[in-house]
């Protein structure tokens, strides 16, 4: 009998999982495996955890959906906690798999891990997590263009999104023995305690995703005012939500953008259901800019190589991670995000720019804060974000926001401060601690 591995990674789904499908046409067998990376549970240089509990809640909860899912079709998931380069070969010769099939990723880390694989086994990997293949845009992926209005009106003239693939009726599975999957607990973290006033009680896997996307199209019609209320602060339906999900493919762009282009031929069709494909289409820009720039992404100077002296104030640093630094629009999104692992994209935008234009404070520093704390965790968008705010990405200008103005035109009436900085009040170095996010002294 012939068999293969199906490793997922960020596509926690069956439905539009191009490397299942493959996988199940050549093979007659398959071990659905997944290895959470033990590295992602360590501090990074700035003693920052990478994977935080709100991030890793969710994570454990999409895995906990997707296994579900997989035994509708007669197959099971085999999780992992360890080294991926090291623990797929072993279970391949265990189990007498010839080749394993997975979704292509973007950036250093995740392609060390495969250029590792490769040395020891068959790699067939395939992409899951973009709108358009490389090998369908109008360009090379070294002459992705370094502005994303370029990249936008190409990929939108040249350039169609494939239909989302159906999920396979049945899964033939490899026999393997059943473990339970690791908890918060087993991984040596507390749960995050709940906190009423966020916007969204986050809930992994594929199941929460699809409910969500009927929600803010069909149920609510959400979608049909999403360019006016994008720029909210408080409540679920200012906008989509959906990065959680995409982050970590419980559900594909693909699906989305089709779900998005059947709303408009069924219900209405405006700048408001665009300005969703449009945001799409930003978050496959930063896919294809690591692809292009690689490392450059992670470095002081960005894809710019610009030559920038930062900062170094542990104690300016510690309070914009706390929300204390004065600013109380400031105070107020960072109080969200460590409470409740979002903020919105208004929020992100003022806290980056407070930290790099204000503190005068390294981006990456921000970036490793954001990768710890936030539900939505995206290599990609967050680093191109960030340096998008550092002055160093595909931006050359400095975009300095002026945090009281923002305040003023988009929390007038100052409720959002007030939800966030005078209502329920909770000690931010006690949340910190009991998040246990930050691992070591970075004074």
């Amino acid at each position: 009998m012939s068999k293969a591995i199906l490793w997922f990674r960020n596509d926690l789904r069956l439905t539009d999982h191009p490397a299942l499908h493959a996988a199940l046409q050549k093979h007659e067998a398959l071990l659905p495996v997944y290895v959470l990376d033990e590295r992602q549970l360590q501090p990074d240089r700035w003693g920052f955890t990478r994977l935080g509990p709100y991030r890793l809640k969710f994570l454990l909860e999409s895995l906990e959906d997707l296994r579900d899912d997989l035994k509708e079709k007669g197959s099971d998931l085999l999780v992992k906690v360890g080294i991926p380069e090291k623990v797929i070969p072993k279970l391949t010769e265990a189990h007498g798999c010839t080749a394993v099939f997975a979704s292509h990723e973007y950036t250093h880390e995740e392609l060390q891990v495969e250029a590792q694989l490769t040395e020891h086994l068959p790699l067939h990997l395939y992409h899951s997590q973009l709108l358009v293949n490389p090998e369908d845009v109008p360009f090379a992926v070294e002459q992705t263009p370094d502005v994303f209005t370029q990249f936008r009106k190409r990929v939108e003239k040249y350039a169609q999104v494939p239909l989302p693939l159906d999920p396979p009726e049945t899964i033939a599975t490899v026999p393997f023995e059943a473990e339970a999957l690791p908890t918060l607990e087993s991984l040596g973290y507390l749960a995050p305690i709940p906190d009423d006033r966020g916007v969204l009680a986050f809930k992994g896997g594929a199941l929460a995703a699809y409910q969500r996307l009927d929600h803010y199209l069909w149920d609510t019609d959400a979608l049909a005012s999403y360019k006016q209320t994008r720029n909210g602060l408080i409540g679920a339906d200012y906008s989509s939500k959906f990065s959680a999900w995409l982050a970590n493919g419980s559900i594909s762009a693909r699906a989305i953008w089709h779900e998005v282009e059947a709303y408009e031929a069924e219900r209405t069709k405006n700048k408001d259901t665009y300005w969703m494909k449009f945001e799409l289409l930003w978050r496959e820009y930063f896919k294809y800019v690591a692809m292009r720039y690689g490392r450059k992404i992670f470095f002081k100077g960005g894809i710019q190589d610009k030559s920038v002296h930062w900062k170094n104030s542990p104690k300016a640093l510690h309070k914009w991670m706390t929300g204390t630094t004065g600013d109380d629009f400031v105070d107020a999104n960072m109080r969200e995000l460590l409470y409740t692992g979002f903020m919105s994209n208004r929020g992100r935008q003022n806290v980056a720019s407070y930290l790099v234009h204000r503190l005068k404070q390294d981006w990456r520093k921000g970036a490793a804060w954001f990768e710890s704390l936030l539900v939505d965790y995206d290599v990609a968008s967050n680093y191109g974000n960030w340096m998008y705010a550092g002055g160093v990405g595909n931006d050359p200008r400095d975009r300095v926001f002026n945090t009281q103005k923002q305040a003023r035109d988009y929390d007038k009436d100052g409720a959002f401060r007030r939800l966030w900085l005078h209502e329920d009040q909770r000690d931010p170095e006690e949340v910190i601690a009991q998040l246990g996010v930050l691992q070591a002294e970075y004074f």
